[in-house]
């Protein structure tokens, strides 16, 4: 199990982003959260197999068909929340 820290910039409030981020993470088993921030930009923290979390990161870099994602920054924490669900924020 893995935890990653993803901020996601571009057009991406306002387009069901953290809707569709979480039916992805619930189909590859991943746990943790979604929300806007005040710049425009999109925070998740994912928790999962490292295979399943980097193809959520892939998706992220695409989003749903409405977004316009312009760049995502990753980083890993070795420290586990242990969330039960993905939820929206």
């Amino acid at each position: 199990m893995k935890r990653a820290l993803i901020q996601v910039h571009g057009r991406v409030q306002g387009v069901f982003f953290r809707h569709s981020a979480r039916e992805k993470a619930r189909e590859l088993n991943i746990v943790g959260f979604a929300r806007n921030e005040p710049d425009g930009a999109v925070y998740i923290e994912a928790e999962g197999e490292e295979n399943a979390l980097e193809q959520f990161i892939a998706w992220c870099r695409i989003g749903p068909e409405l977004a316009q994602v312009e760049n995502i920054e990753v980083s890993y924490s070795e420290e586990l929340k242990h969330f039960s669900d993905f939820s929206i924020e």
